[in-house]
């Protein structure tokens, strides 16, 4: 035991490596990572600050689109307004109907107080056949077409 451990101070004496050249070793690593380590969280600040503008202006477009529908239902309901459509019927030079512009039409047959439609309604659903098939009544069924099947053979020989 003793020889390895003298094998490794001369090992460290002869390289070198002395206790001051290690503390600044281990000064130098550790700046460098903390350069690295700086760096990444630089990095992932920048990419969250811009992740962060961008989120804003898609918020304030959002913003814009909602104002400008809104102003868009204001105006279709304005345009829609009874008022409005009267005065554009009547610049098109429509007039309200009077009692004697009205006409009436007898159509003989017809019945307006009746409870059917045009058309009348089919009430009858078409039935389905019922699903009843188990294996053996398969298995009998496949096993009588076969022997009709061999007596048709047997028949034309």
């Amino acid at each position: 035991m003793q020889s390895s451990r003298s094998f490794f101070e001369q090992a460290i004496r002869r390289t070198g490596w002395r206790p001051q050249r290690q503390a600044v070793t281990l000064a130098v690593l550790g700046a460098f990572l903390a350069l690295i380590m700086g760096g990444l969280y630089l990095s992932q600040v920048a990419s969250e600050a811009a992740r962060g503008r961008e989120m804003r202006e898609l918020l304030t477009r959002r913003d814009d689109l909602e104002r400008v529908n809104e102003a868009l239902r204001v105006e279709i309901a304005e345009l829609q307004s009874l008022d409005r459509l009267r005065r554009r019927a009547s610049e098109l030079g429509f007039v309200p109907a009077g009692q004697e512009d009205q006409l009436f039409i007898v159509v003989n047959g017809y019945n307006p107080n009746r409870g059917q439609t045009v058309a009348p309604l089919q009430e009858v659903e078409e039935q389905l056949p019922v699903y009843d098939e188990s294996f053996g009544g398969w298995l009998q069924q496949q096993l009588h077409n076969l022997t009709q099947q061999f007596e048709q053979f047997s028949e034309g020989e």
